[in-house]
């Protein structure tokens, strides 16, 4: 069984329709090893009881009947599971979109606010600096917006608005 259940985006439990929950158990059952190997249990089981003398004796007409009408229900129970898989596919897609969509939308207000921290730093030092001296700011875009501004000539600013990593102006 994979962890579908567990993403955010899918439909569970309650959330369900009496269809979906059922398709999810045959899905779950029928498409496992436990059930390959009980059924393989169960064809062993058969033939041993009926050999050539009990209820169903050798070629096994009741059996080959059973799975002839299992076969003709194992196509419409195939569809029914591939479409719920398909649904579950639908939601953890829509989901990730909607995800998609609003880390666009974040990334993008955060490029403005980076443009303008940009700007602000390049006033500040038009204020705070002589003209011509040299600026360096450096903007990053990631976990926080960082913005360094670099006084050229052996200048510095003295009212300790800027320092240094190590608290150093």
């Amino acid at each position: 069984m994979s962890d579908w259940r567990n993403h955010p985006g899918v439909r569970t439990g309650e959330h369900l329709t009496t269809g979906e929950r059922a398709a999810d158990l045959v899905r779950n059952g029928m498409g496992s090893w436990p059930f390959v190997f009980a059924f393989l249990g169960f064809m062993a089981i058969w033939a041993g009881l009926n050999g050539s003398h009990g209820f169903d004796p050798y070629p096994f007409i009741l059996l080959n009947l059973f799975l002839s009408m299992i076969a003709g229900l194992q196509g419409a129970i195939l569809l029914i599971s591939a479409k719920r898989a398909d649904s579950i596919s639908s939601q953890v897609a829509l989901h990730t979109l909607s995800n998609t969509t609003t880390l666009k939308e974040l990334i993008e207000a955060n490029t403005v606010l980076t443009a303008s921290v940009s700007e602000l730093a390049t006033q500040i030092h038009a204020h705070v600096c002589r003209p011509g001296d040299a600026v360096g700011v450096g903007v990053g875009v990631g976990v926080g917006v960082g913005v360094g501004v670099g006084v050229g000539d052996g200048d510095e600013i003295r009212s300790g608005a800027v320092v240094d990593a190590y608290g150093r102006r």
